[in-house]
Order: C-alpha cells, then sequence, then structure tokens
C-alpha cells in the first residue's frame, strides 16, 4: 500500500490487518469480515476508483447503506484523496438534486433512479471487488486534504456543506475513544444511519481501536436488534433518544438483561428528557452512558456521563478532550462571564475545515472559534448548559426563551409530543408569542387544559397563545424537530 501517512484512520486499519489479521472487524447479515479481508477489500475498492478516471479531490456519492460495500468505497476513496458526500438511501430527489448541485459529483453509488448531468450512475451490489489488491501508487495527500463533505440538516435553514478534513475525522474518533473509554474489546451493535456524524462517527471509532462493528438495518426491528446483542455479547451501542422511547414503549425493561455486558451506551442528536436520563441510570448502574453535544461542524464537542453527573442532568458536560476548548461569546465575539448566557462557541482538532461555498464562511467563526449558533452558559464548576437554537428563541418582548423549556413542561401534562415556535403576537406588543403544535394521536388534554396546565410550569409569558393538532411532528432521521416546516 502507498504512503497513507494522511489518515490516521487508514493507518490503524492496516496495522490491525498486520497484527490481529483475523480478527473481525465488520458483521453484516450475518458474514464476518476480518481486518486483513477489510484491508484487502479496500484496495480493491481504492483501485476500482482509479479505473473510473477519478482524480484527487474529485467527489462521489455513496449511498450510506449497511452492506460491507459502503465501507470499502468509503476507505478506498480517503486512500485515492477522493471526496465522499454520503447520503441517506431515503432522500428525496429534491434533496439529492440539491447535493449534487453543490459538490458536482464525478460518479454517484447506489442510486440506481437518480441522474444527474456529468455523474456516472453505478451500483454498489456491482462492484467486484475480489482477488488481491494491486500496489497502485497513490497521489500525494496530507491530513488537512477534505476527506468527506457532509451536509448539515437544515432545520433552521438550507442545508449546508461541509468539509470534514482527514486529520478532522481521525480526531474526533480519538476524542470520542478517549472519553467513552472504548477498547479493541469492543462489540458494538450499530443500528444508527451511517448517512449521519452519529452511526459514521461509531463506525471509525470501532475501526479507529481494532473493535468489531455489528451492522444491523435500523431499530425498526427490535427483534434482530435484541438477537445480535445477545449474540455477539455487545458491549456497547448508540442511540438517539427517540430511539431509547421506541425501545421502552415496545419492550418496556427488557434492554436491561444486557446491562451486566453493557460497557458504554453512546447518546446523541436530540435532547433528552430528565426522567429518561434517570431510568437509564436506573437500569444500568455499571454502564458508562454518555451523551455527547455537538455539530456536523464539530462532532462531539461536548460529552456528559450520566452516573457522574446525576445531580446535574442538564449540563451538556465539558469539553471531550484537551484538544477542544470552548468559550460563550456574545454577538461581538467577546467572552461572556460565567453564569451569563451566549453563543456556545468551540474550537479543536474535529472542527470542520471550512463550508464549501464561500457564502456560508462569513459568519461562521469567531477567530478560530467556530460559532454553533447555540444559545447557553457555563456555570461556576465549569459546567456547560445549552438554552436552546439562536435562531429558534423566541423573543418575548426582549425575553428570549427556549422552545425546549415549554415542550418540555407541555410533555409532563402527558401530551406525547409536540413543538413550540415562535409566531408574531397578534397584539403587537411583545414581538413574538410561542405557538404549539401538538400531536393529535394519543392526546387526551384539550387545548384550555394544556394551556391550565402549564400555568403552574410556566411563567405567564411562556405559555403559548396558540395551539394546532398535527399529525406527527415532523422530525429529522436523527429526532431533531424541523421548526422551519412548522414555521412556513
Amino acid at each position: 500500500m502507498s504512503d497513507i501517512s494522511h489518515s490516521c484512520l487508514l493507518q490503524a486499519i492496516v496495522e490491525h490487518a498486520e497484527h490481529m489479521p483475523d480478527k473481525i472487524a465488520l458483521v453484516c447479515d450475518a458474514k464476518e469480515i476480518s481486518y486483513k479481508q477489510l484491508k484487502n477489500s479496500i484496495c480493491l475498492a481504492s483501485d476500482y476508483l482509479d479505473t473510473l478516471s477519478l482524480r484527487k479531490g474529485d467527489s462521489i456519492i455513496i449511498t450510506a447503506r449497511k452492506e460491507p460495500e459502503f465501507v470499502y468505497l468509503y476507505f478506498g476513496a480517503h486512500l485515492r484523496g477522493i471526496v465522499n458526500v454520503v447520503v441517506d438511501p431515503a432522500s428525496t430527489q429534491d434533496k439529492l438534486l440539491f447535493i449534487s448541485n453543490t459538490v458536482k459529483p464525478k460518479c454517484i453509488f447506489g442510486l440506481p433512479k437518480f441522474v444527474f448531468d456529468g455523474a456516472k450512475n453505478i451500483a454498489i451490489d456491482s462492484l467486484e471487488l475480489s482477488g488481491e489488491a494491486k500496489d497502485t501508487k497513490n497521489p500525494s495527500l496530507d491530513k488537512d486534504d477534505i476527506a468527506d463533505i457532509m451536509f448539515t440538516t437544515g432545520t433552521t435553514s438550507d442545508p449546508k456543506a461541509v468539509c470534514l478534513s482527514h486529520y478532522n475525522i481521525a480526531s474526533s474518533a480519538r476524542n470520542i475513544n478517549g472519553f467513552i473509554g472504548n477498547s479493541a474489546d469492543e462489540r458494538e451493535v450499530l443500528g444508527l444511519p451511517l448517512s449521519h456524524s452519529f452511526g459514521l462517527g461509531r463506525l471509525r471509532c470501532s475501526l479507529l481501536k481494532g473493535a468489531t462493528l455489528i451492522l444491523i438495518g435500523n431499530f425498526a426491528n427490535l427483534k434482530v436488534f435484541f438477537e445480535a446483542m445477545e449474540k455477539y455479547k455487545a458491549t456497547g451501542f448508540g442511540m438517539v433518544p427517540a430511539v431509547w422511547e421506541y425501545i421502552t414503549k415496545l419492550s418496556g425493561n427488557r434492554i436491561a438483561q444486557f446491562a451486566d455486558s453493557l460497557r458504554y451506551i453512546e447518546i446523541g442528536s436530540a435532547p433528552m428528557s430528565i426522567e429518561a436520563k434517570q431510568r437509564l441510570i436506573g437500569l444500568f448502574p455499571n454502564t458508562r452512558i454518555c451523551m455527547h453535544y455537538g455539530l456536523t461542524e464539530a462532532s462531539r464537542s461536548f460529552f456528559m456521563e450520566f452516573h457522574q453527573y446525576k445531580d446535574n442532568l442538564d449540563t451538556i458536560g465539558m469539553p471531550t478532550s484537551e484538544e477542544v476548548e470552548a468559550k460563550i461569546m456574545n454577538d461581538n465575539g467577546t467572552e461572556m462571564p460565567t453564569g451569563q448566557q451566549g453563543e456556545i462557541c468551540v474550537r479543536g482538532n474535529m472542527v470542520m475545515s471550512r463550508y464549501l461555498l464561500d457564502k456560508d464562511n462569513a459568519a461562521a467563526f469567531f477567530g478560530d472559534y467556530f460559532r454553533t449558533g447555540d444559545f447557553g452558559f457555563k456555570n461556576e464548576n465549569g459546567l456547560y448548559y445549552m438554552v436552546g437554537r439562536k435562531k429558534e428563541l423566541i423573543n418575548i418582548g426582549g425575553k428570549k426563551i427556549s422552545p425546549l423549556t415549554i415542550e418540555e413542561a407541555i410533555k409532563s401534562l402527558g401530551v406525547i409530543d409536540c413543538a413550540v415556535v415562535p409566531v408574531k403576537d397578534p397584539k403587537g406588543i411583545l414581538g413574538e408569542v410561542p405557538k404549539a403544535f401538538i400531536q393529535k394521536m394519543g392526546c387526551q388534554l384539550s387545548f384550555d387544559e394544556i394551556r391550565h396546565g402549564l400555568s403552574g410550569l410556566l411563567e405567564p409569558y411562556e405559555i403559548p397563545t396558540e395551539y394546532e393538532f398535527i399529525a406527527r411532528i415532523p422530525k429529522t432521521a436523527t429526532g431533531k424537530v424541523q421548526r422551519l416546516s412548522l414555521i412556513k
């Protein structure tokens, strides 16, 4: 294999293939792939990409299917300096067109019905990656070269194209492994989508350590999830809060049968209620339950562990490692005193190189601190707290209120799901007032009963003045409320 000094992830895979060639790296549909096989298949995928006349810096779109071929292509592209643009297999045609117009891909893998002018369309399952890889000379690459372009979810604005370097993604994996305490002995069940930062990050973390990753489609079929957990004696898994609600709703406390074998659970991508956190603590007394805060642009910037912070479960914790720094800043980029609110800003080895489009970079940083767009504060003990998305805060007569505060109060009344957004004050006095969208299914309360119930939980000005029943609350694949669509 040619020089791979640009990628710590590729270096790790090669080392594992040399020192523990028969160790299982991936399990997919009962097919077990060793580190030796993984390395060879990555090299074959790299050779194949070379036959397509792809060059360093070219972009390819890859559908994030839970198949070994996805992993081979993903790292094969890294080997050749080709930029991966990973997309959800269920992406709409409009979203695919938006992404393609932005990145101008040379090839598209795994989307047979999508056509983009100038891009070759190739079926992933048609790849013939057999035999021994050639020792093809790869282009000269640097750790700061772009490895992946990922798109933000676009819950408050149009999605942005985030450029992540080889150094960024490897650093993020090291930071995560360091905080959680992952080792080569892990056997992790992955039901998260690989098209998002969380799931793709878990893949990188596992392969960096030389652990074993068991790929399952998703969490929809809990029978498959539980069978994989039991068969492979799983030591960990990752989930979003919505998955936890789903697991407990359909199976009660069954997950607790794995309490003795589970060393870690990673949670992230959306807020989680205090009650859910307390329940996890009770079910898993000896498991590291780690919840991250981060963005596509700055993966896993903060972590908190539930047992460690059982008296501060509303915190997002502290910066993930010594390589990550954080400040609370005002709109001028001045650091705010302890206890005062401002924008959470971070810098570190995992922060993106830049946005692909120049127009998105202008207001992205204060110096070398990335502006997260989230409002929060730091307390006297150094713990950070998130109040809400800056763009989502409701300005009620000068008071900035997080919709999350109102939503949690509404849910405490027995409402299954809801979302709160700002609307113009019809009286023209307060500027904005809260409006609550309530999921109709399963709701036994009238709007008057909700309003009355909130009177003892919220300040009068925080209680929504408008209410509307809807079939379901629109959310992203990782459980984030799509407030922009509700406002529109």
